[in-house]
């Protein structure tokens, strides 16, 4: 059921990546440069699918390591994945001092998980599998694709609509491209790419928290990684951009202040409590 309706989203946001190509490109060229712009965009969304994984792990400098590297944590990977019924992951490891995770790729077998060196210091065992289960629950619902995609996405309207403003009104003739198309997108197109985030990662985080209790054999150990977490990403900076923030377990403190209503995660407090509810019914 999950990875239905993801697979449908993630068509439904790449469809929305085509439109805006064609909006921007008639914003700054008119009639004459939907051409150009559906070109563009179908070039971006091949891009998207095939190499937003890339871009993901390249941010975060993050290297594959192998069981010869680091036995516990590969290990650890393997176990969770067998009892998930998952195809093992590639695993790698970021030398963010910033302790915090994620999962990313294309789906199933062509999946990925990174976890951060200041992760890896901080946790326990325990913690830890914590943590790697609940990415590993991204990767069993089918939502790595779409989320890695809404972060790279997130990044390009950011980039096209400053383009659109940059460019668009450069043209006054009627033929030409439209100065307030231009400025509307600048306006909107931000907040449509939070919007997308959104609507993405709340409740998948829920989710995944469920699944990961479960997989990991007790809720609590991951509710202690949440709170270990959330206390050390207040203090340390992850130089990642806000528009990928929505790929972590945790947001990462990026030193950009963002409004609460468009924090991309559920708050910390009631995903411990629900957490906790899972223990006290077992």
């Amino acid at each position: 059921m999950f990875g239905i309706w993801n697979n449908t989203k993630t068509t439904l946001l790449l469809a929305g990546m085509m439109g805006l190509c064609l909006g921007i490109g008639y914003a700054i060229g008119g009639n004459g440069a939907l051409i150009p712009a559906l070109i563009i965009g179908g070039a971006l969304n091949i891009f998207a699918f095939f190499f937003s994984d890339k871009i993901a792990l390249a941010t975060m400098q993050a290297q594959q390591v192998t069981r010869e590297e680091d036995p516990e944590l590969v290990d650890l990977v393997a176990d969770l994945a067998r009892r998930a019924e998952l195809p093992m992951p590639k695993v790698y490891v970021s030398p963010a001092a910033a302790p915090n995770a994620f999962a990313t790729g294309r789906g199933p077998h062509h999946s990925a998980v990174c976890v951060t060196a200041g992760l890896r210091q901080m946790m326990s065992r325990e913690e830890l599998a914590g943590v790697l289960a609940h990415e590993l629950g991204h990767v069993k619902h089918r939502d790595i694709l779409i989320s890695t995609i809404a972060a790279i996405m997130a990044g390009a309207i950011s980039v096209l609509a400053r383009l659109a403003l940059f460019t668009g009104g450069g043209r006054g003739d009627r033929r030409g491209g439209n100065p307030l198309a231009a400025i509307l997108l600048m306006i909107f197109a931000p907040l449509a790419a939070v919007l997308i985030q959104l609507a993405i990662s709340r409740s998948r985080e829920y989710e995944a928290d469920r699944f990961g209790a479960k997989l990991a054999g007790s809720p609590r150990p991951l509710a202690r990684a949440l709170q270990v977490l959330t206390h050390a990403n207040s203090r340390i900076p992850l130089d990642v951009p806000q528009t990928q923030s929505s790929l972590f377990i945790v947001a990462p403190f990026t030193g950009e202040k963002a409004s609460r209503l468009f924090m991309t995660h559920p708050p910390i407090e009631e995903r411990i409590r629900r957490l906790m509810e899972m223990e006290q019914r077992r």
